[in-house]
């Protein structure tokens, strides 16, 4: 009884409060609103809880990350983000019409270029900045770089050239086929970085520099999975009760519905995006790299499937092929990513680089 006091104690006062509160709020706020549409003065609440839970939940995916280990820490925060990304994906499908069809394809592309650009070009500046040359392992970041082109261009490519279906769709199919693929080529990634190469994704070590942490107890780590589990629930509630006031927000702001996805992408990887910009000014850029390409790995590889399951079971048309300026892009930053990860090294021009492809893509998303 005295040791569950003294964890209980620690876990309480050795954390900030709204570790703790924030799931519980979220949960409750989620109860208070389920089923019930949302007015103006609601809005900002339920748009702040949904935030927090976001945050609170990638906080405890790094507690369960530390109690684990790398390269298995970033595996837990790739999977964490990318299940609240595909709830709100799937719950955005179900209520958002027509207009959704083309939702996943634009949140997975969004994704994939605020990774590849916004994330890692943030990176790269601001750990050069401080650290001049940043280092990492090519053998880790080149094979995360070819899966990741390989995916893209199978989920997102392809479908704009196939003919069995009109417009930029796949056939039931060549769906599950797709679906399947790109869910078993994720799986072989993660194995090899956990299991059968885990050495090419360990951070390199900096001569002088200590970055050893002191894991949490398998205490505080079951309690940070079960408040992980409360904030998630959180995420995909009030994502669902959010829907139509996203979709509202669009119209009345008369811009694409691309941007929705990207809104999406955006909310969802801003604790990534921190993650992986205090690794970078620790000179962790492996760790960046884990973090980020991980997340855009588990983007596509369980995204893909799990929308595809939903539109086969509801019939949904899903449009997955990406219109030709958008194609130029993704290949234009494929290109610049494979010349910035197949060096081993890096300084502030590619970060640069990425920003300035990064800045491109959101101006052309607005006024296309």
């Amino acid at each position: 009884m005295t040791s569950l006091n003294d964890t209980l104690r620690r876990l309480l006062f050795g954390a900030p409060a709204w570790n703790f509160a924030v799931p519980v709020v979220a949960c409750a706020l989620l109860a208070a609103v389920w089923g019930r549409p949302l007015g103006w003065l609601l809005l900002p609440f339920v748009a702040a809880a949904l935030i927090g839970a976001v945050l609170v939940a990638v906080h405890h995916a790094e507690v369960i990350a530390l109690r684990v280990g790398e390269p298995f820490g970033t595996l837990v925060l790739a999977l964490a983000v990318t299940v609240i990304e595909v709830s709100l994906i799937v719950a955005l499908m179900l209520s958002g019409g027509v207009a959704a069809n083309s939702l996943a394809r634009d949140t997975v592309f969004a994704t994939v270029m605020i990774i590849c650009n916004g994330v890692v070009g943030l990176c790269l500046l601001l750990g050069a900045m401080r650290h001049r040359v940043l280092a990492f392992r090519v053998e880790g970041t080149t094979p995360a770089l070819a899966v990741l082109a390989t995916l893209a261009t199978l989920t997102l490519v392809l479908p704009t050239f196939t003919s069995t279906t009109p417009g930029p769709t796949l056939s039931s199919s060549q769906l599950v086929f797709v679906g399947v693929v790109s869910l078993t080529l994720y799986a072989v990634f993660a194995f090899v970085q956990t299991v059968r190469h885990r050495e090419y994704f360990l951070p390199v070590e900096v001569e002088g520099e200590d970055y050893h942490a002191t894991p949490p107890s398998a205490a505080v780590a079951l309690m940070s999975l079960s408040l992980l589990f409360l904030s998630l629930v959180a995420v995909v509630g009030l994502a669902k009760t959010l829907a139509p006031s996203i979709e509202a927000a669009v119209e009345v702001a008369s811009v694409p519905h691309a941007v929705v996805g990207i809104a999406i992408a955006l909310m969802v990887l801003l604790p990534e995006t921190w993650a992986a910009t205090r690794a970078a000014l620790r000179n962790r850029m492996q760790t960046s790299f884990n973090l980020a390409l991980g997340s855009a790995l588990a983007t596509i590889g369980l995204t893909i499937p799990a929308v595809a399951v939903t539109a086969l079971a509801l019939d949904l048309t899903l449009q997955l092929g990406l219109p030709d300026k958008e194609i130029a892009l993704l290949a234009l930053t494929l290109l610049i990513s494979t010349m910035t990860l197949s060096r081993g090294r890096a300084t502030v021009l590619q970060g640069a680089v990425h920003l300035v492809l990064f800045a491109v893509f959101l101006f052309l998303a607005i006024v296309p």
